[in-house]
């Protein structure tokens, strides 16, 4: 019998375009790692309008996260685009409705990265990726970065952190992704999935 693959969960909010992009090199670096799979989910819109509700499947892109997606990963990438420093409210609110997982610690020893983008170079990218990892660690997840090993985090000119993986997409959403941040993307789904993979004894 074929052994099962370990799942790393690419969890992710996108409104234009650009974290999704960022999660798709992530997905690819993950998959890099023989016995490692990427599962894209993302989450549905927060609506100012109380009544409103998202449809149960997405018009198109990744599906919508299940609470059960955290329980089968063996590792978990989390990016959001930055709003006023932080992940935005859609993100925010899935985490709020966690707190079955974090009871009982499913989540709890497994590896994590984040990642962001933001429309201005210094828009609050580091701020943004700090602000996802905090409900990681109450998790109990394992939170790990990009090393200095990799030289692109000297060389950048746009974006890239020790912090986790990110891009600069312009005010208008217009700038594509530099060759240093999808090389640094892609290093951080590969470090997750192989440390995922020592973690499973895989």
């Amino acid at each position: 019998m074929k052994p099962t693959n370990l799942i790393i969960l690419v969890l992710f909010y996108s409104r234009h375009g650009a974290t999704r992009q960022l999660a798709e090199l992530i997905a690819q670096g993950v998959e890099s790692v023989p016995g490692c799979d990427a599962r894209l989910r993302t989450v549905p819109a927060v609506s100012t309008v109380t009544e409103a509700t998202a449809p149960e499947v997405p018009l198109d892109g990744a599906p919508y996260v299940e609470l059960e997606d955290l329980q089968e990963c063996a590792g978990l990438a989390l990016g959001s685009p930055t709003r006023f420093g932080n992940m935005a409210a859609a993100m925010k609110y899935f985490w709020d409705g966690t707190a079955s997982d974090w009871l009982s610690g499913s989540l709890s020893g497994k590896p994590a990265c984040v990642f962001t983008s933001t429309g201005s170079l210094h828009g609050g990218q580091e701020s943004t990726l700090l602000s996802m990892m905090i409900p990681l660690f109450h998790h109990g997840m394992l939170v790990m970065g990009l090393p200095y090993t990799h030289p692109e985090l000297m060389t950048t000119s746009t974006g890239g952190s020790p912090y986790g993986a990110t891009h600069w997409s312009g005010m208008d959403g217009d700038k594509a992704l530099s060759d240093d941040e999808k090389r640094l993307a892609i290093a951080l789904g590969r470090r997750l999935a192989e440390n995922a993979a020592k973690l499973a004894g895989a």
